[in-house]
């Protein structure tokens, strides 16, 4: 029997020098996104998200919140993904490595464009908590 489940993965948005960072991705899908990637077989989603943002931007974060899961089918359009979004706070200038070929720093009233996947989205829902406290709710 074949499983096809998703695969899990998780973003960060991580605040730096007043604003967000944002990789700029080497592979397909072609666009801005916060750092993050797969999880590791045996690997705990925490150290996931520091492991991930350290090979992207060289930055070592620190985790402080939860934000949300992401987990709509068509989040990523080369399969089926669930994300678990944080945020986290570094210092430093971001450098894009690994499968980031730039990352830079935006202020969360002024993103590139495109961005891809469901960043935009999990973006919006990070600006609102930040403005007033409430994170997604499941529909």
């Amino acid at each position: 029997m074949t499983y096809k489940n998703p695969k899990p993965t998780v973003d960060v948005i991580v605040e730096c020098s007043g604003g967000v960072v944002l990789v700029w991705r080497k592979n397909p899908p072609i666009g801005w996104a916060l750092p993050g990637g797969f999880v590791d077989e045996w690997e705990p989603v925490e150290s996931a998200a520091v492991r991930e943002v350290k090979e992207e931007t060289g930055l070592a974060v620190t985790l402080s919140e939860l934000l949300y899961v992401y987990s709509d089918p068509k989040r990523d359009p080369r399969h089926h993904t669930i994300t678990i979004a944080f945020v986290g706070q570094a210092d430093g200038s971001p450098v894009g490595a690994d499968d980031a070929d730039r990352a830079e720093v935006f202020p969360i009233g002024a993103l590139p464009s495109p961005i891809v996947f469901d960043h935009a989205e999990i973006l919006a829902d990070f600006r609102t908590f930040k403005e007033s406290g409430p994170r997604p709710s499941p529909d």
